[in-house]
């Protein structure tokens, strides 16, 4: 199996680089943002592509999501399949603009943290929103190191992601999409 990992951040294809070094694993690690993925790669290339983590909602807007999933189909070999993974952004958008404050401690790099959601909700889904995510690390001598990221992302209904790949010559075979739950997959075939 031949595993590419891409990413539009050289931090992330560096750090993939780093733990695919670290476990032994054989993945190649490329910069690249979505419009770019036909760049760097023959049409009908693959048969899977993964497209997880909620990242689609990075894709600016409407135009920017359908150029997105349309670089993605290109790279699917015919019968190859598109594995997404998106939040419920009915959901999201349901509960407006707040605050959330997760409820345990994680622990990365060897410290305790807090997670922090600041959730800046748009009038409308079309409008940019964003999403500040701030992370508070405790080291074992009580100090508390906070570092936040503020992203923008473009939320979308599932019923439009559905028109969105069926117009990139996707067929959804498979959908976990569920109006009640946080997240959902979604699993289309290249016709």
């Amino acid at each position: 199996m031949q595993v590419v990992a891409t990413d539009a951040s050289e931090a992330m294809v560096r750090r993939t680089a780093e733990l695919s070094e670290e476990f032994g694993a054989s993945v190649r690690a490329v910069r690249a943002n979505w419009e770019e993925l036909p760049d760097h790669f023959e049409d009908d290339t693959f048969d899977m592509v993964f497209c997880v983590g909620n990242s689609l909602h990075h894709a600016a807007g409407a135009t920017g999501r359908g150029a997105a999933l349309e670089s993605m189909s290109r790279l699917l070999r015919p019968g190859g399949r598109l594995v997404l993974t998106s939040r419920t952004w009915e959901l999201v958008r349901a509960r407006g603009s707040r605050l959330d404050i997760r409820d345990r401690l994680i622990r990365r790099n060897g410290r305790d943290a807090v997670v922090v959601y600041r959730w800046e909700i748009a009038p409308h889904w079309e409008d940019e929103h964003h999403i500040e995510i701030a992370i508070a690390q405790v080291d074992a001598t009580g100090l508390v190191l906070v570092r936040s990221e503020l992203l923008s992302c473009w939320p979308y209904r599932y019923e439009e992601l559905e028109v969105e790949l069926h117009r990139v010559g996707l067929r959804t075979e498979v959908s976990t999409f569920d109006l009640e739950a946080e997240n959902y997959m979604v699993v289309a075939s290249k016709v």
